[in-house]
């Protein structure tokens, strides 16, 4: 199983089908930023987004988006804060932030945010 800094540092992508995205790593989610919508309630409702970890993969399910590639442009991007699965979460020096964007047919790109990029809190 690769580590979010492997899938970063070898510019690994994600996919993404419909409403569902697969990370190709196990990680924590602390925040997702999406259009303008903050979210950190990642249980079962019918907003929001749910997020489930599996052996191998992150996937997380957009409740009020249909098909990502239809409502988000090749400029929007998904911003996330998460932690390696297994990491210390409460160690801010282990959170992760990252965005997602539409690649091509069902591709995501996955790059680390930089210092110089503003992250809504």
């Amino acid at each position: 199983m690769k580590s979010i800094n492997d899938i970063l540092n070898n510019n690994d992508g994600g996919l993404y089908y419909g409403n569902r995205v697969l990370l190709p790593f196990k990680a924590e989610i602390l925040k997702i930023v999406i259009d303008s919508e903050i979210i950190t309630d990642f249980s079962r409702h019918p907003h929001g987004a749910f997020v489930r970890v599996t052996d191998n993969y992150t996937e997380i399910y957009f409740s009020d988006y249909k098909n990502l590639e239809e409502e988000l442009t090749k400029y929007d991007v998904i911003k996330i804060v998460l932690v390696q699965q297994g990491e210390d979460i409460f160690n801010s020096e282990n959170h992760i932030p990252i965005e997602l964007s539409i690649a091509s047919k069902h591709k995501l790109s996955i790059q680390k945010i930089g210092n110089d990029k503003i992250f809504f809190e």
